[in-house]
């Protein structure tokens, strides 16, 4: 802000941010979607960068989301203790690592920049510098800071009540007025703001957000009170409201703010074809995460009987595309139904709910039983393995394939998948639907390509006995996936419903394996009633218990999801900046049961002895945020942080207002490395 620094003093640097038209960065809470800005700073030794001072934002609505944010030109201004005994005539070289992430209403782009200053020392008063001092200045001076005003907050069936009273609130009607909360899930930031005003103050009422909703008003809430007359921070203790802060007349409505352009005033289609592209590779990349290794068991079994029909293989990927792309359209638009709807859900949710994972444990055991030839879909004992899927006849069994690849195998995240999700999520719906169709071709592309192919087909060995001892070895991997499953679904639901779910399957294998003997009886001629009846009886009991164990209540000592040796603690914000406030680290691992990849990193990354030490060198805190069962807190958060889905490694760190980001393939040396930077 001025042109030198005197020793002792406290400058003022600022990083200025010239947004594109249509584009726009966010504030310190960036509401439904987005991450705010954050700053690594590199110092000379004495010199302590503070945090940022952060303008009054903008309300940015995007359909049925609110975001708060910037656009245009924007200072964010630090404030920079400068030692007492720096030299005069000396220079400071200050360099910081910004992070942005800079959205427009269809897409969201990281940009990491790092930027130097070199910031003369001399004695006595500087004058402001020429092209930026008086709009830094002014940033300075209209910012939200304390103004002697007592606050009081209430939570009542899903409504926040907010009360402020004094300081510069007393006197005349405030005019329109809204509460800008510091954190995300206090409120619902896309509903209104309405209440009242009275001789000393005003009264707000609006939704309660996802996390307040479901742990409670436990403290007190902090935020950016902004009137007609200014804006200012506050905090907020609970309690009933306060005298004089009502009965004089209602508030007037505030104004939203600018809405952000939707696809009839203008889409990107820049942006909406590189998030596409990104869908793309994040499919094709998908094939190769651990979550989809069983489902290549069905691939190959269907490869091993078409290989030397090329008409027969051209059927089977085309296909399984449509089963896959046909799946990938009805996830996403119950997915974007739910989301319009208000549900905080977010991409695997299919996972998440009991009853899905126990019917998909008993699916995948009739899939391993029939590639085990306990019973056979299709032309009878004839027809044996002449299906791609549990040898279920010729396009059928290949598209339905294509549609288990896709619900077992989507509630992973593979890179580049991250990114056009979360654009996905912020687009309107036809563009939206048209990203996850993308992701859906990379995942049954390379399958297609093998299959439309006659000269890589070729290079397969000639059918034989040995395929039947293929398909039957194939089975294990089906035997596995049910058995995640199951044990996905024990945590979700605890150990009585599990035992009903375990006696389902028994009782699926048992009417199952009477279908064989059925169908056996009948291809040598026979009648084989009584066997029909009791598979028919033994398959329905077994969806009863299914039901009735997916009704159960979970029990609540269920363990968190996180599965590696570290000692954990369960996530909240409030235990992440209790933690800051201690000056330790902390490393926050969102993570579900029924992610392989996440269980996978745990144990190879985050289980080892060499990480262990490394936390505890950097005396860090880690914890777990389990999004198993549905968890609204979590799914803000992963938003926030512009994810719809798990893994998701957030490293905190006591310098820095906003968490770094691992990667979601983690290795021991990443995680090591990472709080190698952050040690002093």
């Amino acid at each position: 802000m001025s042109e030198w620094a005197a020793p002792g003093s406290t400058a003022i640097v600022a990083v200025r941010q010239d947004i594109e038209p249509d584009w726009h960065t966010y504030w310190r809470n960036p509401g439904d979607s987005g991450g705010a800005t954050t700053l690594t700073w590199t110092l000379p030794g004495g010199v302590r960068a503070g945090d940022i001072v952060w303008p009054l934002p903008e309300r940015q609505r995007l359909a049925g989301l609110m975001n708060y944010g910037y656009s245009g030109e924007v200072y964010l201004p630090v404030p920079v203790e400068i030692p007492a005994s720096a030299r005069a005539g000396a220079t400071l070289s200050l360099t910081v690592k910004a992070l942005f992430l800079v959205c427009s209403a269809e897409m969201c782009v990281p940009d990491e920049l790092t930027l130097s200053l070199d910031l003369p020392v001399r004695d006595g008063a500087a004058p402001l510098d020429p092209r930026h001092g008086a709009a830094i200045q002014s940033i300075l001076e209209t910012a939200p800071r304390p103004a002697g005003i007592e606050a009081r907050t209430a939570l009542e069936n899903g409504v926040l009540t907010l009360s402020a009273t004094g300081g510069p609130l007393a006197g005349s009607d405030p005019g329109p007025s809204y509460f800008f909360p510091f954190e995300g899930g206090v409120i619902e930031h896309p509903a209104p703001q309405s209440g009242a005003w009275g001789p000393e103050g005003l009264t707000l009422r609006t939704q309660a957000g996802g996390e307040l909703r479901s742990t409670g008003l436990q403290g007190p809430i902090s935020g950016v009170l902004v009137t007609a007359r200014g804006a200012w921070e506050i905090t907020a203790e609970p309690g009933p409201g306060l005298p004089g802060s009502a009965g004089s007349g209602d508030l007037a409505p505030a104004d939203d703010g600018p809405a952000e352009t939707g696809p009839s005033e203008g889409v990107s289609l820049a942006g909406f074809a590189q998030a596409a592209l990104f869908a793309l590779f994040g499919g094709l990349i998908l094939n190769l995460m651990p979550c989809v290794f069983p489902i290549l068991a069905m691939k190959a079994a269907a490869l091993t009987k078409s290989a030397h029909d090329p008409a027969h293989a051209r059927r089977d990927g085309l296909a399984f595309l449509a089963g896959v792309l046909t799946t990938f359209l009805l996830l996403a638009g119950l997915l974007l139904a739910l989301r319009a709807a208000g549900e905080a859900v977010g991409w695997g949710f299919q996972l998440q709910s009991a009853p899905v994972t126990a019917g998909l444990a008993l699916l995948m055991l009739a899939v391993a039983l029939n590639l085990s030839g306990v019973f056979h879909v299709g032309a009878g004992l004839q027809g044996a393995g002449s299906g791609p899927l549990a040898r279920l006849p010729g396009g059928l069994g290949a598209f339905f394939t294509g549609a288990l690849a896709v619900v077992v195998a989507a509630p992973c995240t593979a890179p580049f998948m991250a990114f056009a999700l979360g654009a996905a999520l912020l687009m309107p719906w036809p563009m939206a639907l048209a990203v996850f169709l993308m992701l859906g071709l990379g995942l049954a592309l390379p399958f297609l390509i093998v299959s439309l192919t006659p000269g890589l087909l070729s290079r397969l060995p000639r059918p034989g006995p040995w395929m039947e001892r293929l398909k039957s070895l194939l089975a294990f991997p089906m035997y596995g996936t049910a058995a995640w499953l199951v044990w996905v679904f024990a945590r979700q639901s605890g150990s009585e419903a599990l035992g009903l779910l375990l006696l389902a399957a028994v009782l699926t294998a048992f009417g199952l394996w009477l279908a064989g003997v059925n169908q056996a009886r009948r291809a040598e001629g026979g009648t084989a009633v009584v066997s029909a009846v009791a598979a028919a009886v033994a398959l329905v009991s077994a969806f009863a218990l299914v039901g009735v164990a997916a009704r159960m209540p979970p029990e609540t000592d269920v363990g968190a999801a996180g599965s590696s040796s570290l000692p954990s603690q369960p996530w909240s914000t409030a235990a992440v900046e209790a933690a800051l406030a201690e000056g330790r680290p902390v490393l926050v691992n969102f993570t579900a049961d029924w992610c392989v990849t996440c269980k996978i990193n745990e144990r190879a990354a985050l289980g080892s002895a060499r990480v262990e030490a490394a936390m505890e060198a950097a005396g860090a805190i880690y914890m777990v945020g389990d999004w198993t069962r549905r968890d609204d807190a979590i799914t803000a958060e992963l938003q926030r942080h512009g994810r719809s889905g798990v893994p998701l490694y957030l490293l905190y760190s006591p310098e820095s207002t906003e968490p770094r980001i691992l990667p979601q393939l983690l290795t021991e040396g990443v995680v090591i490395d990472a709080f190698n930077d952050i040690r002093p």
